[in-house]
Formats: structure tokens, sequence, C-alpha cells
């Protein structure tokens, strides 16, 4: 009558945000399917790989990212999922039942996003080549054949190893890359990780992002997303989706069915855009000062006078020369600046609204009340309630 209680033992490195989602696509998955199974999962949440030729277990699902744990359980005899990253020729992959992040498109999702904001200069940034990075290479090869299929140079920097030792050395080749590039140009980051480098490098070196340098990220990793003074663009993996599609499959394996080197490929589940990919494509440059200004001081406060200060042409003659590239005046770009900042930290944070009217330079939390009702038709607690339902709605399996 009820199915027997099996064993399962993830091996991933929990405390990435990518194998967290994976996990928790996982969990999903057996509360869906009402699974009553006993879960192993490291305490400390990092993989182990030294116990994994005595586990006695019914199933395992593993990182195969990971090149020790694949060599260890590549030949296993018991029923095994492999979760990780596409690869371009399919004599790379393990032959065990397989679940993949598409690397191909992931990488075109960035690079489209930047190509339709009307840029023509391309980079990657990426990370050094080692047994460990396979799926940061294979992201490397997709961004360069894409890049030129369409007629452009791809600008490559796969960096330094970054750690607390190493952070200056790596940041200052970083900056020395980034001084040589042509501007304006469209940058991808192999992981959020890397591309907050970039913002930090950029920031050091006074490069308006994204004026001159538009920057999207891969994971749209929430925890660090505002840790840059500009937030960050990046397109979602479908970790959870892929988490998701494992467990169903060794659910499979263990019933009984077939899925001997069945291939799963995840697609990615979009861009989630912010500012550091929000460039136009201006061509004054005291409307490119302007603007850079406004992205940057809006929610501080600032008032056209100190844009104008700021830019140091007169009031009339920068006026006319915005609303001419930018379709409005400054007073309305700096008024829509703010609301825009208010729109996505009541969406995508948990502050409560007068933090979010202090954070954006609001008056008090009523007058941005004020603001929301009259741009969207609702108050900030709708918005914000409107929102998170639609993602879950959009974001089923």
């Amino acid at each position: 009558m009820f199915e027997k209680r099996y064993r399962l033992n993830l091996v991933f490195n929990a405390n990435k945000v990518y194998d967290r989602q994976v996990v928790e696509g996982i969990g999903e998955y057996l509360q869906a399917a009402q699974c009553d199974w006993d879960v192993y999962l490291e305490d400390d949440f990092r993989s182990r790989v030294e116990g994994l030729t005595h586990w006695e277990g019914d199933g395992i699902i593993a990182d195969f990212d990971n090149p020790d744990v694949e060599a260890i359980l590549k030949d296993s005899t018991i029923p095994t999922v492999a979760v990780g990253g596409s690869y371009a020729h399919k004599t790379d992959y393990p032959r065990l039942p397989y679940v993949a992040t598409d690397n191909a498109a992931l990488v075109k999702l960035a690079y489209d996003h930047l190509k339709q904001k009307g840029l023509t200069e391309f980079a990657f940034y990426g990370l050094p080549s080692t047994r460990y990075s396979r799926w940061a290479g294979e992201r490397e090869s997709a961004f360069v054949e894409q890049v030129r299929s369409d007629g452009y140079h791809p600008y490559v920097n796969l960096g330094l190893p970054t750690s607390a030792a190493s952070w200056q050395t790596a940041q200052h080749d970083l900056e020395t890359w980034l001084n040589s590039l042509p501007k304006p140009i469209g940058i991808v980051a192999v992981t959020d990780s890397r591309a907050r480098h970039l913002l930090q490098a950029c920031d050091h070196l006074n490069i308006m992002v994204p004026e001159e340098i538009a920057i999207i990220g891969i994971d749209n990793e929430s925890m660090a997303r505002y840790l840059n003074r500009t937030a960050l663009s990046s397109v979602e993996q479908g970790s959870k989706e892929m988490g998701y599609a494992a467990a169903k499959m060794l659910h499979r394996m263990l019933l009984g069915y077939s899925v001997e080197d069945a291939l799963v490929v995840v697609d990615p589940v979009g861009v989630e855009a912010r500012q550091s990919s929000d460039y136009r494509a201006l061509n004054d440059p005291y409307v490119i000062q302007a603007m850079h200004f406004i992205r940057h001081n809006a929610c501080r406060g600032v008032k056209v006078a100190q844009v104008v200060d700021y830019v140091g042409l007169s009031r009339t003659n920068l006026e006319t020369r915005f609303v001419e590239e930018i379709g409005c005046s400054m007073h309305e770009q700096l008024h829509m600046t703010k609301f825009y900042r208010a729109c996505e930290l009541v969406t995508s944070t948990n502050l409560a609204f007068d933090e979010i009217a202090r954070t954006c330079g609001y008056p008090s939390v009523q007058y941005m009340y004020t603001v929301m009702r009259k741009n969207v038709g609702m108050t900030p607690r709708e918005y914000r309630i409107s929102s998170r339902l639609g993602k879950e709605q959009g974001g089923e399996f």
C-alpha cells in the first residue's frame, strides 16, 4: 500500500547559490510527489567525497561539475542521477542519467540582452581554466562563438583566482583590462560573483556603468545583489527546475523504470534586468554625464540644479540637450528613477515601506503611496503581493 522509505544522499556544495537552488528543487519534488524519504545532506552543506564509496543508501543525486564526485560515482551501482552543466560535445557527458543547465542558452540570453540595448562591442569575464571550472569554459566558448557569428570581435579575460590574499592583485589586473577595452561595451560575466568584481573595478576607475560599460551576470543571486552601488542585471538559471527533474528521474529509477543515459537540459528562466545593463545609446557626452549622475543620486534627493552643477553647462542648454536625447525633462527622469528603484525594493525585498521611502528619497511614506497609486494603480503592499503571486504562478513546474 505504501511506497518503500528510500534513503537518498544529496552530494552538493550547498554553500553555493546554484547548488542550494538545485537542492530546493529536489525538496519541492519530494513534497509534490509526497515521497517519504530519508535525505542526507552534509550538516555544513559542503559535499564530501570520502564516504561516498561506502554509502549504503538507495539513491544519489550529485553535482557532477565537481570532477572528484564524478570520478567516484561514474560507475556507481547505486541508482544515481548526475546534475551539472551542459556540454557542446555529447561525448563529454557522463554515462549516467544527467540533468544539465544549458550553458549556451544562458550566455545567449545575456549576450542578446546587451545586443538589444544597441551595443556593438562585447566582452566576457570568466574564470581561469581548471578541472573544476569546465562549466565556465563551456560558457566562454559559447560566448566567443555567438559573438563571432554576428561579425563582432569577442574580448575575453579569464582573470585570476580570487582570495583574500590575491584580491588586490586580481582587481588591479582587472582594472588594467577594463581600461584597455573600447567604450561603450557590454560585458557578460560568467557568474554574479565575477560581475561584482567588474562593478567594483569600474567604480574605482570612475568608469560609468552602464553608460560606458554595461554588465550582466549569471545566477541572479539574491543574497548579494545589492552589495554594489549599482544593482546587477543577471540571467536566472532554471536551478530549481533542475533539482525537480533530477528527483523525478531518480524516483522513476527507484520504482524500476529504465532511464539509462537519459539527458535533460533545462532552459534558463530569463533575464532580471537591473541598472547595470540599462544602457541607452546616447550621443551627447553632456547628457551621458547627466544620466549617470541621475542614476546614482536620484534617491539621495538631488534636484535638477545639482545635475546642472555636476555637468557644468547652463540649465537651459543642458535641459534642451537632455530632452532631445532622452525624450523627457531632467526633473521627470529624476522622478522616474526614484520610482523604479522603489518598485524594485518593494517587489524584491521585505523592507518596511517607510524604510523604502527613505531609501528612495521620498519625503514621507504617504508621498510614496501617492506616487505608486498614480503610476501602477496600487499601494506598495498591493504591488508587493501582486508581484509575488505573479512570480509563483509563472514559476510552477
